[in-house]
């Protein structure tokens, strides 16, 4: 049986057709990619970000390339393009909570929320972020955990970022007695400040009557201090109050309850008349 030498050289031209398209395709894949990830640094992007984008984008147009060789044979695609996408579509539901954390990822790397070495609470944990990743974040707690958080949960909730400013203020509540002298306890109070040098003189502290609570008269006082000095600040502040409250004769009250007793007769006893 003897081949038709025009169908011979459709065919052969149909394949070297094929051939040209995946090479343009493979090497065009590969210069978008460049390219868009080239962009992307060029803005300052998260590099994990630009690598998963870049590979994006470089699958795309293989697979685009791909799709069109097979078109050049004559092989009908699609069938193939519907298998394909009924494929993906049982993969993204079954890995709905991956792709969530996928999408939670690149918008976290995107906005820049917050970046490796933020002290941030997010999602019920207080941690410092060690990592970035498309689908969890790494928090190092403070006693020396670490956490992998997904970043669906992250995006889900409030984000506390403590570490986007440089100064923050520090909030304590200082009861004292109701016998005490309220001026001079307050005077007492900024001088101790006044003595700290990490506390800010600007903004200017805050310190007032918070409330008349049941057992103490309860202060607010309020310093800025520079973000990495609140700690210190915090623990040296109520060690410094203490004494000099101990010093003034100001009394830092216990709780108390006043308790009153009422002797009733017991049932069938008569008083005594006098």
């Amino acid at each position: 049986m003897t081949q038709d030498p025009s169908f011979a050289a459709s065919m052969l031209g149909s394949i070297v057709y094929a051939i040209i398209i995946l090479a343009v395709g493979f090497w065009g894949a590969k210069m978008v990619a460049r390219l868009v990830k080239g962009l992307m640094e060029r803005r300052e992007l998260d590099q994990a970000l630009c690598g998963f984008v870049s590979n994006l984008i470089n699958a795309l147009v293989v697979t685009i390339a791909v799709i069109a060789a097979l078109n050049q044979l004559g092989i009908q695609t699609t069938s193939l393009v519907a298998i394909v996408g009924a494929a993906g579509l049982a993969i993204g539901f079954a890995l709905k909570d991956s792709l969530g954390n996928l999408a939670a990822g690149i918008m976290i790397l995107l906005f820049k929320q917050f970046k490796a070495g933020d002290l941030i609470e997010a999602a019920g944990v207080l941690g410092v972020v060690e990592s970035l990743d498309i689908f969890s974040t790494q928090l190092k707690t403070g006693d020396n955990k670490t956490i992998f958080v997904p970043n669906g949960k992250l995006v889900g909730d409030n984000i506390i970022n403590y570490s986007t400013k440089p100064t923050r203020r520090v909030d304590l509540v200082i009861g004292v007695s109701y016998d005490a002298d309220l001026s001079h306890v307050k005077s007492v109070l900024v001088d101790v400040l006044a003595k700290d040098d990490r506390v800010l003189k600007e903004p200017e502290p805050t310190i007032g009557v918070l409330e008349l609570a049941d057992n103490s008269v309860n202060f607010a006082v309020r310093p800025w201090v520079n973000a990495a000095d609140y700690w210190g600040v915090y623990f040296d502040v109520h060690a410094a109050v203490k004494n000099r409250f101990d010093a003034e004769g100001i009394g830092i009250p216990y709780p108390q309850r006043d308790v009153h007793l009422h002797q009733v007769p017991a049932p069938g006893k008569a008083t005594k008349k006098k």
